[in-house]
Order: structure tokens, then C-alpha cells, then sequence
């Protein structure tokens, strides 16, 4: 299994990096990373880590401007892409299909091939135009999966609260994984079978 992971400048470094955490665990997953230069800015401010600590979570790498790099063509076979933090400049590029780097230029192989492409947009609140572009890519195939947590199993930390997303990142992607939560209805307490009545 082949899963694209495009990081852009969007706050919320700590998504990719969890993701790709996971994914590790799983080595049956071939994990290709494309890392934008605003993102691993953004990524040093949010969590001080460098580059070389995300993509060492990665199997592959691949430099922004590689427009050559296999990912660019509809013949490299992948299961799925994962962009997060996705900006909203990201966003827009790839419902115009202004393929000026090698995130947007995947993302955009990934629509014409009709696999799987999430967007993790990180914004708000969204305007109007967001909303339409929102629209625009949800119609040509795209699934629009902001990082928003859930509170349902009561999260203990801010990881928690991030896994909540990538949670359900992973079950788009179609990938089992026992770390993940999922909300099995409220405890309910036991009862006693009732009592038979005595016979006369």
C-alpha cells in the first residue's frame, strides 16, 4: 500500500507528524512525504522539530520543485493522498489545477486518476469562496476533512485531541488500526436480572 503525505505552511504541524507516526507502525505501508518549505518553517515554530525529523518518519522523500519525481505521473500506482495541514492557498491551486509544485501537481494525478485525495484544510472561520472551492473539489472527488476533534472519549491531552483526527484520516484511507478510538455508545449500568415472583 502506497500513501502520499503533502505538508503545507498551514498551522497544525503536529498532524503530519502524528500521521506519519502511525503509519510507521504499519510496515506494509510505503509512506512518500513532500514537505513545502513554508511547512517545515511552520513545523520548526509549532513543535521545534526539523525537516530531517519528519521525513526520517517517512519511507520516501521528495523535494517540492521535483516535478520529475515519480508521484507527478498517472502511471505511479498509490492508494491514496493525505494533505496536512492543507492551506488554503494549497486548496485553491488544486481546484484550478495550477500544478506549480509537486504536492499540488500529485494531488492533482490523484483527481484525474480518480483515487482517493483528503484534504486536511487548515482554516477558519471560511468565507464564502472557501466554501465554494470546498464544493468545487468535494464535486470532482475530493474528501474535505478538516482536523476537527472529537470530545466523545473524553481526551486526556492534546495528542489525544489529535489523534481524534487522524483517527478518522486513517479510516478514510481504509487503514485498520488498533490505537484507533471509536465511540461504542455511553456505559450503561448493569442491572440485576429481575427476580422471579414466588409461586403460591
Amino acid at each position: 500500500m502506497r500513501i502520499i503525505i503533502g505538508v503545507t505552511g498551514a498551522s497544525g504541524a503536529i498532524y503530519p507528524f502524528r500521521l506519519l507516526n502511525r503509519l510507521a507502525r504499519h510496515p506494509e505501508i510505503e509512506t512518500h512525504l513532500i514537505l513545502s518549505r513554508a511547512g517545515e518553517k511552520t513545523l520548526f515554530l509549532e513543535t521545534g522539530k526539523k525537516a530531517a525529523d519528519l521525513k526520517s518518519l517517512a519511507r520516501y522523500s521528495w523535494p517540492l520543485e521535483d516535478i520529475a519525481a515519480p508521484l507527478a505521473s498517472g502511471s505511479f500506482r498509490s492508494d491514496g493522498m493525505v494533505i496536512t495541514p492543507c492551506s488554503i492557498h494549497t486548496m485553491s491551486a488544486i481546484a484550478c489545477g495550477i500544478s506549480s509544485n509537486l504536492i499540488i501537481r500529485a494531488a492533482d494525478v490523484m483527481l484525474k486518476e480518480r483515487r482517493r485525495l483528503i484534504l486536511a484544510v487548515r482554516e477558519s472561520p471560511f468565507h464564502v469562496g472557501h466554501l465554494r472551492t470546498m464544493t468545487s473539489l468535494a464535486e470532482m472527488g475530493a474528501i474535505i476533512a478538516p482536523p476537527i476533534p472529537g470530545f466523545y472519549n473524553n481526551p486526556a491531552s492534546v495528542e489525544d485531541l489529535v489523534d481524534s483526527s487522524v483517527d478518522r484520516i486513517l479510516d478514510l484511507l481504509g487503514i485498520e488500526d488498533t490505537d484507533t478510538r471509536r465511540w461504542n455508545g455511553p456505559e450503561r449500568p448493569s442491572r440485576e436480572p429481575a427476580s422471579l415472583p414466588e409461586s403460591d
